[in-house]
Order: C-alpha cells, then sequence, then structure tokens
C-alpha cells in the first residue's frame, strides 16, 4: 500500500508515519528528513539545499523527485510507503503517478490531517525553544505554512477527484489521531 499524509508543516505527519512504519513495516518517505539529512551529511545536495530551507522556502521539484524516486526500490520491497511532505504541488503529484504506473504501482490512499493554522503557530514555537532546529524557526515557519497553503492545499482536489482523499482531525490527541488514520486505512 502506497500511503499520503497530508497536512501543514506541524501537523503531526511525522509521528504518524513512524507508528505506521513500526506497526505496518511500510518505509517512510520523508522528504523533510531527506533533505535534513543531506545538510547533515555535508554532501552537494545538502550544499544546495540548505540556505533554501532555512529561508522557509521549498526546494525544488527536479531536486525532490530525485530523491524520491532514488528510495522506491526499498518501498516496493517493503510492500508500500508513506509519503510525508511530497507530494507538495501538482507537478510533483502527478510525477510520483507517474513514477508509481511505470513501475506498476500507484498512491492507495490519501490522509489529511485537518489542523488550525494558530494553534501549528504555537506548537512550532514550543518545538523550536526545545530543537532550535533552523527550519523550525517561527519565521520560516510561517513562510512555510502559507507555501503549504496556497501550493499544496490546492492538491486536495486532485486527490479527492481520484476517490483517495480522507480526512482525519489532526487536532486531538496522538491517539485519537492514529485511531482516525486506522480506520481510514481499514
Amino acid at each position: 500500500m502506497n500511503l499520503i499524509l497530508f497536512g501543514p508543516p506541524a501537523a503531526g505527519k511525522g509521528t504518524q508515519a513512524k507508528r505506521l512504519v513500526d506497526g505496518r513495516n511500510m518505509v517512510q518517505l520523508s522528504t523533510g528528513d531527506m533533505l535534513r539529512a543531506a545538510i547533515a551529511s555535508g554532501s552537494e545536495l545538502g550544499q544546495r539545499v540548505s540556505g533554501i530551507m532555512q529561508r522557509g522556502e521549498l526546494v525544488s521539484d527536479e531536486i525532490v523527485i530525485e530523491l524520491i524516486e532514488s528510495r522506491l526500490p526499498e518501498t516496493e520491497a517493503a510492500g508500500g510507503a508513506i509519503f510525508d511532505g511530497f507530494p507538495r504541488t501538482l507537478a510533483q503529484a502527478e510525477a510520483l503517478d507517474r513514477m508509481l504506473a511505470g513501475r506498476g504501482a500507484k498512491i492507495d490512499l490519501v490522509i489529511r490531517l485537518k489542523v488550525d493554522d494558530e494553534a501549528l503557530k504555537k506548537r512550532i514555537a514550543g518545538r523550536f525553544a526545545e530543537s532550535g532546529r533552523p527550519d523550525d524557526n517561527p519565521e520560516s515557519f510561517v513562510i512555510r505554512l502559507n507555501a503549504y497553503n496556497t501550493q499544496t492545499a490546492p492538491l486536495l482536489p486532485y486527490y479527492q477527484g481520484q476517490g483517495k482523499l480522507v480526512e482525519v482531525d489532526g487536532m486531538g490527541s496522538m491517539d485519537a489521531v492514529a485511531a482516525g488514520i486506522d480506520k481510514a486505512l481499514g
């Protein structure tokens, strides 16, 4: 099964994806984690994306698609992927559909975590105070949230039109959100 966890930054996608990885042996493809790992490695790619992420801007489709495509054999061996933070644009969604179709696969389900923007801003301020993660600073977060709302949220009709979109209240407790996701997965 290939699943997309959809929602703005700090909605809890990563937390829920890790739970699904542990419980269902799926592979989590978090573009954020993959990009942060590239930065930490000091690789050429990491150097290219470091400034982009610190400014709260979105990394180009070409780079993100290249990262995802490189991990598809691993997801196939595991029996499925959880896409977390990808796709972010219609072009990425269409590229993902083409990549998967070329491998005889598809996206089976898109779970949208519905959250409140103001609550997310408070959540991210606390997370930044704890971790100091550069892309979690409140100013960058507002830019990331606006980018999500203008560039990524328009993907909802794309997946709704395919009959793949399920919405889960992302403002509940971690367990309540998990129960909503489990119900959607059947």
